[in-house]
Order: structure tokens, then C-alpha cells, then sequence
């Protein structure tokens, strides 16, 4: 009603949005953020010029982000999601099993989509089943097939 955005936050720390300023849209729009509250898993974020429901329906479905500049360092072994999403996946043979298309966070462990046409192959972010994960080539190998569960 009073225009705050409900975001599902692709960040394992929350309290992150406290600290910024402002958000980008895909198409490099710049959002100023005048307020920031919790509620459950979401954020609600207010922004400044967006006073209503009608003004933030424009925004819903869309990806907000921040510069890479801006992000918290990463650990060892540690990806950003969108690093990881659009990866190519192969099997150590070389078969090439899809690309990553969605990451799916279970709680224990991240499960990784890929997709190849309408087959979907899922892959426990493990360092048992994910041998390599190469940014700049755009790849990522796992373990043999018959570990990995197809639909």
C-alpha cells in the first residue's frame, strides 16, 4: 500500500541492505532507497519516488543487484550466485550434461538446476559431486551421471 518492494534476497546475508544506498535494475536504472525493513525471508525495501502500489508494480519480476565493487568478499571455494548461474555443465567424461539455470538453497547444501532442452538434472553443490568450477571458461564438471538425479 505505502509502496514498499517485497524482494526475495539471492544473498546469504540479509543485513547487508541495511548498509546500501541504492539498487540497480537489468537495464542500469538506478533505484535510491529511502527504507529497509525485515519480514520472514524478504526484504522490504522502500524506494524514494515510489510513494504507492501502482508506481512499484513496474518493478515486480524484475532483478535488482548491486556493483561487483559492492559486494561482500567471498571465502575460499565461495561463488556469487550469478557467477554460477549460465555455467555450462559436463560430466569428467565430457558430456555435456546443460546449463546452470537456477539454484535452489535446501538448507544443508545448494542444489544446482542444469537444463538441457526440456531435461532437468539437479547437482548438490558438494565438492564430492562438483569437481571444478572454472569462471572464465564458463564451465563447471561433476561427477558421473548415475550420482546425479535427471527428470
Amino acid at each position: 500500500m505505502r509502496g514498499d518492494v517485497r524482494i526475495v534476497p539471492l544473498t546469504d546475508n540479509q543485513e547487508r541492505f541495511y548498509d546500501l544506498k541504492e539498487l540497480w535494475l537489468d537495464n542500469g536504472s538506478v533505484l535510491p532507497i529511502q527504507s529497509v525493513k525485515m519480514h520472514n525471508q524478504y526484504v522490504l525495501i522502500k524506494f524514494k519516488g515510489y510513494d504507492d502500489r501502482t508506481a512499484v508494480d513496474a518493478l515486480r519480476g524484475q532483478m535488482l543487484s548491486i556493483p561487483r565493487e559492492l559486494a561482500v568478499p567471498l571465502g575460499e571455494d565461495e561463488y556469487y550466485t550469478a557467477d554460477i548461474i549460465g555455467l555450462e555443465v559436463y560430466l569428467e567424461n565430457g558430456d555435456y550434461i546443460g546449463k546452470i539455470v537456477n539454484i535452489i538453497e535446501t538448507g544443508s547444501n545448494d542444489v544446482y538446476v542444469a537444463q538441457k532442452g526440456k531435461e532437468q538434472t539437479l547437482i548438490p553443490a558438494l565438492k564430492r559431486v562438483v569437481k571444478l568450477i572454472d569462471l572464465k571458461a564458463q564451465k563447471m564438471v561433476v561427477i558421473k551421471e548415475e550420482e546425479l538425479e535427471v527428470r
